[in-house]
């Protein structure tokens, strides 16, 4: 018996408010959960299928947990309908957000980028103080209940398991998205909406390493560099920006990889990765210094050492052609402006994003046509709500995914508990 089932008689006494159920303890539905008990006559049933709640939640952020983004707004989003999530994002906004935070114990700090990260700079105090919030007498979480069927069940559902059903009133599916697998991403929430007549967009990664077919990147494996990055599909730049890149064993990943890799590689063509690697240097400045250090004839290899990370420095020269083992004095013009081309604009070729399980959030997903922007309640099924990820709404790399996921959830959770404003 699933951990948290015990006491729950399955019926209602008369006066008694609704049971909401919810299918997924991640952040949207925990949003949700906490909304919706709001209403204390109401009875909150949290269903996730992991030992825990919150469990790719305190993944996120590299362990910090990038809860949200000061300057989040509908111009942040996609899908084939991104003003589906203004309504959310407008009546439950970051400020908002923070504020209900701290409420529940939380002490954040925001960064100049507008991100914003718990103070203690771990994930664990934001899973944690939901988790504490959740400890709320009409709030039952049954962990280790994978949900395997949803059923209209009269004017309420019916919520299986294997060997356990539970009946609720109104229904909120939050299980999250495909993207890391690993961390618990599934296809659970897709399955069960689509069993209740709702269509489901082509899935694909979003903020996710891309692979490069240049085989000198396993050499700068772990290597970091602060550089302007435009994606670029058969001579037309497709997607750019400024920040850290950091070089993987396959390819590119990093903070300007993810807020540019949507989308990369789905078309037939050539696509590149073009580096400006000293984005607030000229060309000219840089070539300048280049000259100045052949007057010193520094090692060849020593070349851009106090520019660039000394490995990064070794491979660019190497790309542009010039030897190790020689004196910089030997270096014609040509050659260092050659070095100076490669720094201003090295291009690496591009063969396809990572897959589902390094994507940090999943493009595509639940139409939102089919789903009422004011409540997130199914336009097909009354009773039946959706919020997060399971949607096809995905943001911008900075936190703007998880504040989807509390502005949608508790707008669902508020709908569905008929919590009055």
């Amino acid at each position: 018996m699933p951990e948290g089932i015990v006491g729950y008689n399955g019926g209602k006494k008369a006066g008694d408010g609704m049971i909401i159920g919810i299918i997924g303890g991640g952040a949207s539905g925990m949003a949700a959960a906490l909304a919706a008990a709001e209403n204390p006559e109401n009875r909150v049933l949290v269903f996730e299928r992991q030992a825990r709640v919150g469990r790719k939640l305190q993944a996120t952020g590299n362990g910090r947990c990038n809860l949200t983004n000061l300057r989040a707004t509908g111009d942040s989003y996609h899908g084939e309908d991104p003003a589906f999530a203004r309504t959310a994002l407008t009546a439950f906004p970051a400020e908002e957000t923070l504020a209900w935070f701290r409420g529940l114990g939380l002490y954040t700090v925001a960064e100049e980028s507008g991100r914003v990260y718990p103070y203690s700079d771990q994930a664990n105090s934001v899973v944690d103080v939901l988790r504490f919030g959740l400890r709320r007498e009409n709030i039952r979480l049954l962990c280790g209940f994978e949900v395997t069927r949803i059923r209209r069940n009269g004017t309420g559902f019916s919520v299986e398991s294997a060997g356990e059903r539970l009946d609720c009133d109104r229904l909120i599916v939050a299980c999250g998205g495909l993207a890391g697998t690993k961390l618990g991403g599934s296809m659970a929430g897709y399955q069960l909406l689509r069993s209740m007549g709702h269509r489901v967009t082509r899935l694909r990664p979003a903020l996710v390493q891309l692979k490069c077919g240049w085989s000198g990147c396993a050499s700068l494996k772990g290597v970091r560099a602060n550089c302007h990055a435009a994606i670029v599909h058969d001579g037309a730049v497709f997607a750019e920006s400024t920040g850290e890149v950091q070089f993987t064993e396959y390819g590119l990943s990093g903070p300007v990889i993810f807020e540019i890799s949507r989308d990369v590689c789905r078309q037939s063509g050539l696509w590149l990765c073009r580096l400006d690697l000293l984005p607030e240097e000229s060309v000219e400045s840089l070539e300048r210094e280049l000259f100045r250090r052949r007057e010193r004839d520094l090692p060849t290899e020593e070349l851009l050492t106090g520019i660039l990370h000394n490995r990064l420095g070794r491979v660019l020269t190497q790309a542009a052609g010039v030897r190790a083992g020689h004196g910089a004095g030997e270096l014609t013009d040509g050659e260092l402006r050659e070095v100076c081309r490669k720094i201003k604009g090295f291009e690496l070729p591009l063969t396809e994003p990572m897959g589902m399980d390094s994507a940090q959030v999943t493009a595509g997903g639940v139409q939102t046509s089919e789903f009422n922007e004011k409540t997130m309640e199914s336009r097909l099924v009354p009773g039946l709500y959706a919020c997060g990820e399971v949607l096809d709404i995905d943001g911008d790399c900075g936190g703007y995914n998880l504040q989807w996921a509390w502005s949608s959830g508790r707008l669902a959770g508020r709908s569905a508990g008929g919590v009055k404003k």
